[in-house]
């Protein structure tokens, strides 16, 4: 089993999960030529692709999801809440499948465990996926943390973790007041700290990757985030990875 990051941030998101010959797009945020280009940079090409799993409707999200279906005839899975909300930009595309945010279900040789997040959208999900071995656990929109999701996310082997913002950078910046309003409430997106306090209470016992995910351009930079996780975790700075925007990241092996 092995994970990739196509990019991650307000600009764009994409990660595969593959194990055998399942491969699914988690999320897709991206034009469709740049959605391709950037797997290409992975070694995959769209026909490749089991499924493209959506987390939610907001556009650095789901954006390219309606073009690379259509193109590819990728088939989509989304929460029933999802599907409400853009069922005119899926209108067209046959291989649309809808799933309740506490409902896992399989796709070829991965299990998919849907995590029911706070974030300010209609039934927006995160999710861990499996091979029945090793599991990796994605978490890269919310606004703060519950019980269910750390029971869900306990006991991972790799976990891609938001750390969207510095608090302290957050507040002197540039955004307006309403933004940063948004931005750090608990239907917002996770600020270092969170995350860090977040991932120190959870079972930490099977992890052997730990990636800082949905890192704001303007409001956080990749020294913080790592220092956070890593004090979270007793370990060095370098340990700690980081999803870019631009490049994602490489494979990750389990």
């Amino acid at each position: 089993m092995r994970f990739a990051s196509l990019g991650s941030g307000s600009e764009g998101n994409g990660l595969v999960v593959e194990a055998g010959g399942t491969r699914v797009l988690v999320d897709c945020g991206f034009g469709l030529r740049d959605a391709e280009t950037r797997l290409a940079r992975l070694g995959l090409v769209p026909a490749q692709l089991s499924a493209i799993l959506v987390t939610h409707e907001h556009a650095d999200h789901i954006g390219g999801v309606p073009a690379f279906a259509a193109r590819h005839g990728t088939p989509v899975w989304a929460t029933f809440g999802t599907l409400a909300v853009v069922a005119d930009r899926f209108e067209g595309l046959t291989r649309v499948y809808g799933f309740d945010s506490h409902e896992r279900f399989a796709i070829g040789m991965l299990e998919i465990v849907p995590i029911a997040v706070p974030h300010d959208a209609r039934e927006p999900v995160q999710y861990v996926i499996g091979d029945g071995a090793r599991r990796v656990g994605i978490l890269t929109d919310l606004g703060v943390s519950t019980l269910h999701v750390e029971n869900c996310l306990s006991g991972c082997d790799a976990l891609v973790l938001e750390c969207n913002h510095d608090l302290d950078m957050l507040e002197h910046g540039s955004y307006p007041s309403s933004l940063k309003k948004r931005i750090a409430s608990r239907l917002g997106h996770l600020d270092n700290g969170t995350a860090a306090a977040l991932l120190a209470r959870l079972d930490n016992s099977r992890l052997v990757h730990i990636l800082a995910a949905h890192l704001s351009r303007e409001n956080n930079t990749r020294e913080l985030a790592r220092a956070a996780l890593a004090a979270a975790l007793g370990c060095a700075h370098d340990w700690i990875g980081v999803a870019d925007q631009d490049a994602g990241f490489e494979w990750r092996e389990l």
